[in-house]
């Protein structure tokens, strides 16, 4: 149990479907990666056995959510189609909702009609890495669905995605985007809105780990905020590590995220940030 609420930051509540959840507790989104050529887990998931078998153990490690990524958006990925994104995700989405009906499924894409062919599926969150910038009728899509919308800083085109930016003041630049393009959705009735401050895309490490210091600035309060830096090269590469040999270091920055005020981790390995949740909320 929390303690009294009287002494906690205010916490948010997402509308999935007409399914109300309550962010008191941080939730987990887990990362299902349907390509052969993601960073870390190309390959390893897209076929449809084995993504529906890593769902469940996500699912039993901790998570809530689960994002689908039908394209890989590391630096030099192969582009997609929103039709071959489609051709991609199959039936997957609706076998998900069918074997694990108490999953929330997020679906990571940049593309309109990938949105309209996953909320026929049964998707209950948009996850857009592009800020509705890399299509200009995703904020119409995500209205016309009424579904959560998770909004990502990044830079204002696909080919300029990864381009390192020297930002003045990283956490100042970031929220004048949040609030322009959260101004923008609200304009069109997009209610439901996660802000991701876009760990990995367009930023130098030192920006990085000063929006780590400064999570708590980022934002309004208004909106839930979620962090995905699970397996993210600012942690492992001044390291001399690997993406998947820094989960000490990740379960420590996760922490102290979640103090100060983060709400959703999106994450690769769902077992290790449930034990910092449940750390988390123990000494609160």
């Amino acid at each position: 149990m929390l303690s009294n609420p009287q002494t906690l930051k205010p916490y948010h509540f997402i509308n999935c479907n007409g399914r109300l959840v309550d962010l008191e507790i941080p939730k987990i989104m887990g990362i299902l990666n349907l390509t052969p050529d993601s960073f870390s887990d190309g390959g390893k998931f897209n076929n449809e056995k084995t993504a529906l078998a890593h769902t469940e153990k996500l699912l039993k490690d901790g998570a809530a959510i689960i994002d689908i990524g039908p394209q890989s958006t590391r630096p030099n990925a192969k582009f997609l189609s929103s039709e071959e994104e489609i051709s991609r995700l199959g039936s997957l989405i609706s076998q998900i909702k069918k074997e694990f009906p108490e999953a929330l499924i997020s679906l990571d894409t940049f593309y309109s009609e990938t949105v309209k062919f996953g909320f026929n599926e049964g998707i209950d969150i948009i996850n857009d890495i592009s800020g509705g910038q890399y299509d200009h009728e995703m904020f119409d899509t995500a209205a016309q669905t009424k579904l959560p919308y998770i909004l990502m800083h990044v830079n204002p085109s696909y080919e300029t995605m990864h381009d390192k930016i020297q930002f003045e003041d990283i956490t100042l630049a970031v929220n004048q985007y949040f609030s322009e393009k959260t101004n923008e959705l609200l304009s069109k009735g997009v209610n439901d809105i996660i802000l991701d401050p876009g760990f990995g895309f367009g930023k130098t490490v030192e920006d990085q780990m000063k929006m780590i210091d400064e999570t708590e600035f980022l934002g309004f309060g208004k909106f839930p905020l979620l962090i995905g830096i699970s397996r993210k090269s600012f942690i492992y590469k001044p390291l001399g590590k690997s993406a998947s040999d820094i989960n000490e270091e990740t379960q420590k920055l996760h922490m102290k995220v979640l103090k100060q005020g983060a709400e959703i981790l999106r994450v690769h390995d769902a077992a290790e940030a449930q034990k910092t949740i449940l750390e988390y909320c123990s000494k609160k």
